[in-house]
Order: structure tokens, then C-alpha cells, then sequence
């Protein structure tokens, strides 16, 4: 077998068996495929597409081309969680604890933030003493003792995935849903949950900017997760416009608090419920959705969800009095506001421009060396449908300096904010599911 052959023969649309396609991931992990011929070979992918059957064959591939992570010792129906990336996107710790105490397992592993999308571990890295990494029978034991752990991704997880990925990167072939799919659902594969529900985002703030290309997306992954025997369920939510209030690692995680306190931002709670509660049907915990709300809304207002974020945080090495003083998470010393450009409804905000800014005041990272400043963020005052008066702040810098920073974020934001004289059309905070 060479792979020369296989490149020509996905050129010219053949598709290509699993003895083919393990192959070559045999050959870009080990180097005796060279990069280049690798790239051809994406680039062939990308012009030409894969069909379900190759695109469910390279996942497993990429998924076992490293270590695989055996969650049997754990109890229960394991539903795994994951998001294609936003601004604002606190989701997770939200879920994790609400859907834990209603009785689902959550073994999940997360990632870091890289450019202007936020990370769920450099946002639970913001409460003091909280440890992600845990060995892999303390990561059992957590669960099994108190239905919850959140870990960062460790070890030699799907390494050809990393690999094909940095190729993609600096070859124009990023933008392939067969490749993108297999990216994410061979992470999730080897990461050895029974179920997976997937958040896939659409618009502005996300990799996917229609609802259609997010739909495309969703069912290539439904499909490769359906084909390889783990139920698989899509959200399609939207990030036309940041979720939530508040962008920046302590200020998420003080807003997630608050929504598991029973307050919050109606649009975060909202989307994070529906999220849990697929999570509930998908661990046999709940018949339909309708049930699996009330007993989310239920665990919320009982107070057994907050104190499930407790326990967490606790077992973790963290605070756990910070659920009850939100003044132990890391604070910025000076806040600067945005003022409105002029009078007007806000018609969006561009979530992608609000991203950046963040990371600008240091929120996020450009490269992974990077250093997080964990308390420094945006908070959005004014929502798409609010109506603002010129001069009258829109949002509200959390900075350590008034500097040449803080002062560029600020204009980055105002120009964010799109207003008009008249109050536009809500946009739907869901797109859709693909099951």
C-alpha cells in the first residue's frame, strides 16, 4: 500500500476502505508518511468530501491512535459534553454539577481557550485552589463518590488529531465538516463516554457561521457517533451574539454561579437547561425533555445543584465558599465604562470583535504559552432588544490598568455594538437539534 495510491484515488473521488485510511494515520503518527503527502492527501478531502462510512473509519482511526480512556469502573450511563466554542460559553459549569445531581455521571475533560473563545479550564483554574488534573483512579473515584469531575485533557489522547490538525492549520484545509467531525468526535471517542451531547455553535462568535453550516456539522458528528455505537445528540444554539452577560474567566464563573443560584441571564440559563436536559434523556435518567426540565428546575430551586458545584470545587482542591461570597473569586481593581455611540435600539453585538477584546485586557490567550489574567473581563450592560441613550454605558471594563489596552478594548467593544432607530427581530437562541 503507498500513499500516493490513496491520495490519487480520493483526487478523483474514490472512497477509500478502512485498511486505506488506518494507513495513513498509521503514517502520520509514526513519520514514515511525510507531511507533505499528508496534506495532499486533506487537501483531497477537502475538495472531494468523504462519505459517512469514511468519515466514521478515520474517526476510529484517529481516536485509537493513542490512549483510550476506559470508564467502566464508573457506575451509570456516561454522557459526555461538548462545545464547538464561543464568547461567553459557561455552559459546562452550569451542566456538569446540575446534571450530576440529578443522577447523571459527568467524567468530562476540557480544554483551554485559544484565541478569542474562552476555555472551561482556565475558567475553573480562576477559583483559588482549584486542581485540574487528577489521576486517572482519583478521576474514577471522584465520580463514583460524588457524580462529578472536570479535569483538563491529559495524556496521549487521539495524537493523530493533533497532528493532521497542525497540518490543516497552515494548508487551507481546516475548513472540511468530514475533518472538522472527525476532529472532535475522535477526542470524544477516546475519551470513553456512552453518550454524547454536542452544543454546536452558529453564528458570529463561532467556527460555524450559519445555522446551516452548524447543522451540516451537527449531523456529520451525530452520524459518526451513531455509527460507532455511542448515542449521539446535537444542539444547534446560536453565538450570533456572546452568551450571557459576561466575558473573562472569574466573571463567567461568578454568572454561572449566579444561574445555579437560580438567577443569571435568562439566554444562558435557558440554553444550559436544554443542554442538561438532553443529557438526562441521553443517561436514561428522564423519558422526554418535558421531564427532564422540571427535575433541572427542580435540583435549582432545592439548592442541590449549587451545592453539587460545592462539592466539586471542594474535592478539587478549590473554595467551595466562593458559591456563597462571590467576592473570593479573583477581582480586578479598576472598572471602565463603555459608553453608546449614540441613541438607539442595540440590533447585535459581534461576538468575535467582544472576544478579542477580552483577550486583549489578557482574559485569553493568542499562543497556548500564554499567560491568563484570570480576573480581567468585559460585562455587557445592553443586549440585542434594549434601547440605550448616547453616552450611557453599554458595558463595563474589568482591567488592572487604564492603559493603551484597556483604552483599545474599549473602542473595540463600542464598535462591536450595532445600534438602529427601531427594535430589530429576535434572533432564536436555538437552531435546531440532529439526533
Amino acid at each position: 500500500m503507498r500513499a500516493v495510491d490513496i491520495i490519487r484515488k480520493k483526487r478523483h473521488g474514490g472512497e477509500l476502505s478502512e485498511a486505506e485510511i488506518q494507513f495513513l494515520i498509521d503514517g502520520l503518527v509514526d513519520g514514515s508518511i511525510p507531511d507533505y503527502q499528508i496534506s495532499a492527501w486533506a487537501m483531497a478531502v477537502c475538495c472531494m468530501g468523504m462519505t459517512d462510512k469514511e468519515t466514521a473509519a478515520l474517526t476510529l482511526a484517529m481516536a485509537h491512535s493513542g490512549d483510550t480512556v476506559d470508564l467502566s469502573q464508573i457506575a451509570g450511563i456516561k454522557v459526555d459534553k461538548h462545545s464547538t466554542g464561543g464568547v461567553g460559553d459557561k455552559t459546562t459549569l452550569i451542566v456538569a454539577p446540575l446534571v450530576a445531581a440529578c443522577g447523571v455521571p459527568v467524567a468530562k475533560m476540557s480544554g483551554r481557550g485559544l484565541g478569542h473563545t474562552g476555555g472551561t479550564i482556565d475558567k475553573l483554574e480562576s477559583i483559588p485552589g482549584f486542581r485540574t488534573e487528577l489521576s486517572r483512579a482519583d478521576f474514577f473515584a471522584q465520580v463514583n463518590d460524588i457524580g462529578v469531575a472536570v479535569i483538563g485533557q491529559s495524556g496521549n489522547i487521539a495524537p493523530a488529531d493533533k497532528k493532521l490538525y497542525a497540518l490543516r492549520d497552515v494548508t487551507a484545509t481546516v475548513e472540511s465538516i468530514p475533518l472538522i467531525a472527525s476532529s472532535v468526535m475522535s477526542k470524544k471517542i477516546a475519551a470513553g463516554a456512552d453518550a454524547i451531547l454536542l452544543d454546536v455553535k452558529a453564528g458570529d462568535g463561532a467556527f460555524m457561521k450559519t445555522p446551516e453550516d452548524a447543522a451540516r456539522l451537527a449531523e456529520a458528528m451525530v452520524s459518526i457517533g451513531n455509527q460507532v455505537g455511542r448515542r449521539t445528540v446535537a444542539v444547534i444554539s446560536d453565538m450570533d451574539q456572546p452568551l450571557g452577560r459576561t466575558i473573562g474567566n472569574a466573571l463567567e464563573v461568578r454568572e454561572a454561579i449566579e444561574v445555579l443560584r437560580g438567577d443569571g441571564p435568562d439566554d444562558l440559563r435557558e440554553v444550559s437547561l436544554v443542554l442538561a436536559g438532553h443529557m438526562l434523556v441521553l443517561g436514561g435518567i428522564a423519558p422526554d425533555i418535558t421531564a427532564a426540565r422540571s427535575r433541572l428546575e427542580a435540583a435549582i430551586a432545592s439548592g442541590e445543584a449549587l451545592r453539587k458545584l460545592a462539592d466539586l470545587l471542594a474535592a478539587q482542591g478549590g473554595d467551595p465558599a466562593v458559591t456563597e461570597d462571590l467576592s473570593l473569586l479573583p477581582q480586578a481593581p479598576i472598572r471602565l465604562p463603555v459608553p453608546a455611540p449614540a441613541d438607539g435600539y442595540v440590533l447585535g453585538i459581534e461576538a468575535e470583535a467582544i472576544g478579542l477584546a477580552a483577550m486583549t485586557l489578557g482574559a485569553g490567550r493568542a499562543t497556548k504559552d500564554d499567560q491568563i489574567d484570570y480576573a480581567v473581563g468585559i460585562e455587557l450592560s445592553a443586549k440585542p432588544g434594549d434601547r440605550v441613550r448616547k453616552g450611557d454605558p453599554i458595558a463595563t471594563l474589568y482591567v488592572q490598568s487604564d492603559d493603551d489596552r484597556a483604552a483599545s478594548a474599549i473602542e473595540s467593544v463600542r464598535s462591536a455594538y450595532r445600534l438602529g432607530a427601531e427594535r430589530g427581530p429576535d434572533r432564536p437562541l436555538l437552531h435546531g437539534i440532529v439526533q
